[in-house]
């Protein structure tokens, strides 16, 4: 923060009236512990007020609000053995959101000003407990159940997408922190004319809010989405994808691990390349012809990618979507339980946590219409005659696993079966049904007696396991169609 704006922000504060929940001033030092809960307060207090920030400032007169000046410093304060600052951090627990500490030269005076986040998903604690101020005194948020509902009432209730990455940005602030020449690019749309012009259609989007006297405030949607480096906004900068490379079918010894930097739709194209770089090949033969093809299909690695993206938690703090490549698979996985069960993914109203995010990254051009993202990608699959992926959702996080190329003499059954299953649903979907031949195609089969009889072998083993059933329970055999067991 440069200096100016921080005496702009200090000028600000003094306007208040009286202090607030989530604004206190004091003249002298505080203990460290009296800090701490003051601190905790005044960020749960900003949420309940909806303000992006609670501030904590000394060396202003808490009655008159004048700036008398202050000689507490806390870069050079400390508490036993560690420097205040990072004793307040060790402390505080702030849910992914930033403690920032601000030496303010100001024309009346130094001040001392703390920045602490707004509590979100959950209350900001101090030593493992949460404080609220009621009037001018700090107490336990436990005291006060009334304070409690309205502030779990408000994590439940708030959507990401309109929560607020940064605030009190300048005109020129928003366009260097968000690419929006890129934005204007993937909607197709001319850019603006004038900066004005330009920054109206953001706030028209919702990517930022006006804060009035020509500041902004910028919306998560705004960043997740358009950052040109999420690094430039604390409580997102680790939620970028994460890509690794193993050299084998385990974890051990990983050769690439890189995090994504910038937004989700500034980033996408790159993300993609840089993920289709890592993919395996094998050699197919055309004729007379060798030539060297991707494992995987690019429409299903591009559609699964752009369905974590959108879906996961952004509740789960310190996890982000990973895309994990071997040298026989891939494992896409994204924070948080699915919406819908894994087995009905692609017959399922599609839901989703984010709508805003999904419906901006819809006429991005990046991700599908109303779901149908994953029957394009399970389509993928059956094209390149690849075992079918496996979705489940484990320990709160929901993974899709993309297999290589097998043989479907080489399937276990649970592939066989999965790839069956998907099958069934993915022609009920388009109001067709399993057959024997549609089978035979999928698995790569000619029609030879033996293949006819091994198919009906394999169709038999999946009604018995519950996962497709006849049509109609009484047509001849030859004629026999199958539906999912949903159907």
């Amino acid at each position: 923060m440069i200096d100016s704006t921080s005496v702009q922000l200090v000028d600000e504060l003094r306007g208040y009236t009286t202090e607030t929940e989530w604004l206190e001033f004091k003249l002298n030092h505080l203990d460290p512990e009296r800090i701490g809960k003051c601190l905790s307060a005044l960020a749960n207090g900003a949420a309940i007020k909806k303000r992006p920030h609670g501030y904590l400032l000394f060396g202003v007169d808490d009655a008159t609000h004048q700036v008398r000046g202050t000689t507490f410093n806390p870069y050079v304060e400390k508490e036993g053995n560690q420097s205040l600052l990072i004793w307040l951090s060790n402390n505080l627990k702030t849910n992914g959101g930033d403690l920032e500490y601000f030496r303010v030269d100001h024309p009346q005076g130094a001040v001392a000003l703390f920045q602490i986040d707004a509590a979100c998903h959950s209350p900001v604690q101090f030593k493992n407990q949460s404080f609220i101020r009621i009037g001018d005194s700090t107490t336990e948020l436990s005291r006060h159940p009334s304070k409690e509902r309205v502030l779990w009432g408000i994590f439940n209730e708030t959507p990401f997408d309109s929560g607020i990455a940064a605030t009190n940005q300048d005109d020129d602030s928003v366009r260097a922190l968000l690419d929006c020449e890129t934005y204007f690019r993937l909607l197709k749309c001319p850019v603006p004319e004038t900066s004005a012009g330009i920054l109206s259609q953001l706030s028209a989007e919702k990517l930022i809010v006006p804060k009035g006297s020509q500041q902004w405030d910028i919306t998560n949607l705004g960043a997740i989405l358009f950052a040109k480096g999420l690094s430039n906004f604390p409580r997102l900068q680790r939620k970028g994808p994460r890509v690794i490379q193993y050299p084998g079918h385990d974890r051990d010894n990983a050769l690439r691990d890189q995090s994504g930097v910038k937004g989700y739709a500034t980033g996408f194209e790159g993300l993609l390349g840089y993920v289709g770089g890592l993919l395996p090949n094998y050699e197919s033969i055309d004729k007379a012809f060798r030539r060297s093809e991707k494992m995987f299909p690019y429409v299903a690695v591009r559609e699964l990618v752009a369905n974590a993206l959108m879906h996961q938690d952004f509740t789960v703090i310190g996890a982000s979507p990973t895309i994990e490549v071997y040298n026989d698979r891939i494992e896409i996985t994204n924070p948080g339980n699915p919406l819908v069960d894994p087995r009905r993914l692609l017959d399922a109203p599609p839901q989703s946590r984010n709508d805003a995010l999904c419906a901006l990254l819809r006429r991005c051009g990046i991700c599908e219409e109303r779901g149908g993202g994953i029957d394009k990608a399970v389509e993928a699959i059956e094209k390149y005659r690849l075992p079918a992926p496996l979705f489940e959702s484990t320990c709160g996080f929901t993974r899709v696993v993309l297999f290589a190329t097998r043989s479907q003499k080489n399937m276990d059954k649970s592939a066989r079966l999965r790839s069956i299953y998907l099958h069934a649903c993915l022609k009920f979907v388009r109001h067709d049904s399993l057959t024997n031949p549609s089978l035979r195609e999928r698995f790569g089969l000619e029609r030879t007696e033996s293949n006819v009889v091994s198919v009906s072998r394999y169709i038999k083993e999946a009604v018995d396991a519950g996962l497709i059933k006849p049509r109609l329970e009484n047509s001849s055999r030859s004629s026999m169609q199958y539906i999912p067991f949903w159907a």
